[in-house]
C-alpha cells in the first residue's frame, strides 16, 4: 500500500485556506494512490493557535471546517485522510442557574473518509516548556479516559500520535496493544539547531521500543517567532530512515509499505548546521511577511556585518525587488562603511538610497544644548544617531507599508549594546537568536554557495556601532568568542556564575556578560518579535521578570 505524508505551510486561523492546501495534498496523494494521507498536528488551524482556542466561534469554525473537508474528499474513492484539530466536548449549560458543562478541549487528530468524521485520538503529553504552552489549552486524552485509535487501511492497522506522545513510552505501546501494525505521528514541532536530529533519534528509539515501522508527518513555516522545518520521514521497525522529505519546503512524501510490513521512499539530503539556520531564517522572513501581507522590507544597511546578513536573508526570502536598503552615514561614519554598503547592494541588486544624518544630528544636538549645558558627551549623542535612523526607516515604513528588519543579533540582544528606539526600531528582528560568532559562519556560508553576495571585507573588518571615532564592539564587550560562550552557558544551559567560572572562564567577564543580561530585560520586552532557531530563545522561552534581585 502507499501513505502520503503531506507536509503543508499552514496559516494559523485561516481555515478554510489550510483546508484547501489539506484537500489539494490529499487529491494529489490519491491520484498517485495513496490509500492513506496523513496531515500534520493542528494542521487544520495552523500551530501554535494560542488564545483563538479559547473562543467559542474559533472552536465551532474548527468543527465546521472539519467536516466540511470530509464532504470535500467524498468522492476520492477508498482514500483515508488523518488529520489534526482541536476537538471540543461537552455542553454549554445555563450560567445563571449554574448548571454548566465545561467543555473540554483536546489536541486531536481526526480519521476521514467516506465523507465523514470516522473516529478521533486526543493526545495524551501535553508539552508546557520552552516554547510549548499546551496545558493552558488543552485536555490529555489520558486524563479524560480516552484510549488509543487503530484504525485499518488497505489491510493494515495503523496507530495513531500525537508529536510529544511520541517521546514517551506509553502511548505507542498502547497503539501496539490495541494491534497497531503501523505507527502514525503527527507533529507540530518547533524547530532549533540540533532538532532535526535529536528527533529522529528519538523516534528511532520508539520504533525500535514498539518494533513497528513509524511514519512522522511534520508541519513547515513560519508562524511569529517559530519556524517547522518539514522534514517528514518514515522508519522501519529497526528504527532506520526509509524515507524523508524536503526541508524547509513543503512536500508530498509518498511511502509504499511492502507486504513484509518495509517502508520505502525517497529519502531527501539532511542540511549541516548553516543550511538548517539559514532555512530556518529565510521562511521566517518570507512567511511573516507573506502571511501579515507586508509588501516587502526595508532595512539600515550600515557595511557591516550584522545588517550585511539580513540583506543577505531577506533578498533570498523575498527576491530583490521587495528589498530596499538605506544607508544613513553619521559624521563617524569610514569611508570604507559606504563602500561596502554600496557593493553589497549592487551585487543583491535592491533599491539603495543613501540619507545624510549629519544635519539632523546637528539639529538635535542645537536644540538639547540648553539641556546639557555643562555635560560632557557620552552615549546620548551615540543613541541619539540611533534614533535619528530609527525615525527615518519608520518614516519609509509609514510612506511605503514595507516593514522594517532589524539588524541586532543575540549576543547584542543579550547584553544590552542596542538602542531602544533605535537599531532596535522595526517590526520584524531577523538574527534576534543568531549569536554574533554564527553571524560569521552564515555570511561565509552564504558566500560559499555561489556568488559572493556578501563583500569579504564586510566580515573581516572589526565590528563597529560607528556612533563615535574609532569605536569598536571590543570596547564595550568581551571578544565575541568569550561572550557567545558565556550566553550559551548561562541563557540557553541555565549554569550558574560559578559553574561558568569552575569551566575556565575569566571571573570578571562572566559577571560582567551574566549582569548585562540581568539589568537588560527592560530592552528585550520592547523588542519586536523575532526569528527562534535555538532551543532557548529571548522570546517565548525567556520569561524572566524585569525587576529582580537574584543575581547568581
Amino acid at each position: 500500500m502507499r501513505v502520503a505524508l503531506a507536509q503543508i505551510n499552514a496559516t494559523v486561523g485561516d481555515l478554510a485556506g489550510n483546508a484547501r492546501r489539506i484537500a489539494d495534498a490529499a487529491r494529489r496523494a490519491h491520484a498517485q494512490g495513496a490509500s492513506l494521507v496523513i496531515a500534520p498536528e493542528l494542521a487544520l488551524t495552523g500551530y501554535p493557535p494560542e488564545d483563538l482556542l479559547l473562543r467559542p466561534a474559533f472552536m465551532q469554525a474548527c468543527a465546521q471546517t472539519l467536516a466540511a473537508l470530509a464532504e470535500d474528499l467524498r468522492d476520492c474513492e477508498g482514500l483515508h485522510l488523518l488529520v489534526g484539530h482541536p476537538h471540543q466536548f461537552g455542553e454549554r449549560g445555563d450560567i445563571r442557574t449554574k448548571s454548566v458543562t465545561v467543555q473540554q478541549r483536546y489536541n486531536a487528530a481526526s480519521l476521514l473518509a467516506g465523507g465523514r468524521v470516522q473516529a478521533s485520538y486526543c493526545k495524551r503529553e501535553l508539552p508546557n516548556y520552552q516554547v510549548f504552552d499546551e496545558r493552558r489549552y488543552f485536555v490529555s486524552g489520558r486524563d479524560a479516559g480516552l484510549g488509543p485509535l487503530v484504525f485499518d487501511c488497505a489491510g493494515r492497522r495503523f496507530g495513531v500520535v500525537i508529536c510529544e506522545d511520541a517521546w514517551f513510552d506509553e502511548p505507542a505501546r498502547l497503539a501496539r496493544e490495541a494491534g497497531a501494525q503501523v505507527l502514525c505521528v503527527l507533529n507540530a514541532s518547533p524547530f532549533h539547531l540540533g532538532k532535526a536530529e535529536e528527533r529522529q533519534a528519538r523516534m528511532a528509539e520508539r520504533a525500535r521500543d514498539v518494533g513497528l515501522p513509524l511514519l512522522f508527518a511534520h508541519l513547515v513555516g513560519g508562524q511569529d517567532e517559530v519556524v517547522f522545518d518539514g522534514a517528514s520521514f518514515a522508519l522501519d521497525a529497526a528504527g532506520e530512515v526509509a524515507a524523508r522529505a524536503a526541508t524547509f519546503a513543503e512536500d508530498l512524501l509518498l511511502v509504499d509499505i511492502d507486504a513484509d510490513g518495509l517502508p520505502r521512499g525517497p529519502v531527501a539530503e539532511a542540511p549541516g548546521l548553516e543550511a538548517q539556520a539559514w532555512g530556518a531564517l529565510v521562511t521566517g522572513v518570507r512567511d511573516y511577511l507573506g502571511k501579515n501581507g507586508f509588501p516587502g522590507a526595508i532595512i539600515g544597511l550600515s557595511g557591516g556585518i550584522d545588517s550585511a546578513l539580513v540583506l543577505a536573508v531577506a533578498v533570498d526570502a523575498l527576491g530583490a525587488d521587495k528589498v530596499r536598503a538605506v544607508m544613513m552615514p553619521s559624521p563617524y561614519t569610514a569611508d570604507i562603511s559606504w563602500i561596502d554598503a554600496r557593493d553589497m547592494a549592487a551585487r543583491l541588486g535592491v533599491r539603495y538610497d543613501e540619507i545624510d544624518i549629519a544635519p539632523m544630528f546637528d539639529a538635535f544636538r542645537t536644540a538639547l544644548s540648553p539641556q546639557f549645558a555643562g555635560l560632557a558627551e557620552d552615549t546620548t549623542e551615540e543613541n541619539l544617531q540611533a534614533r535619528i535612523r530609527g525615525t527615518l526607516l519608520m518614516a519609509l515604513s509609514n510612506k511605503t507599508g514595507a516593514i522594517v528588519l532589524t539588524t541586532g543579533n543575540k549576543s547584542e540582544m543579550a547584553t544590552g549594546y542596542c538602542t531602544l528606539y533605535g537599531d532596535m526600531a522595526g517590526g520584524f528582528a531577523v538574527i534576534k537568536d543568531v549569536a554574533k560568532t554564527l553571524v560569521y559562519r552564515l555570511a561565509n556560508w552564504r558566500n560559499d554557495q555561489g556568488a559572493e553576495v556578501i563583500p569579504p571585507r564586510i566580515i573581516t573588518r572589526p565590528p563597529s556601532a560607528e556612533l563615535r571615532p574609532d569605536q569598536t564592539d571590543q570596547d564595550s564587550l568581551p571578544p565575541y568568542e568569550v561572550l557567545d560562550a558565556i550566553l550559551a552557558r548561562y541563557m540557553e544551559e541555565d549554569q550558574s556564575v560559578e559553574q561558568i567560572v569552575a569551566a575556565g572562564f575569566e571571573r570578571a567577564d562572566v559577571e560582567r556578560v551574566t549582569r548585562l543580561i540581568k539589568i537588560n530585560e527592560y530592552k528585550r520586552r520592547q523588542s519586536p518579535v523575532g526569528i527562534r532557531i535555538t532551543h532557548r530563545a529571548f522570546g517565548r522561552d525567556w520569561r524572566y521578570p524585569i525587576t529582580s534581585k537574584f543575581r547568581a
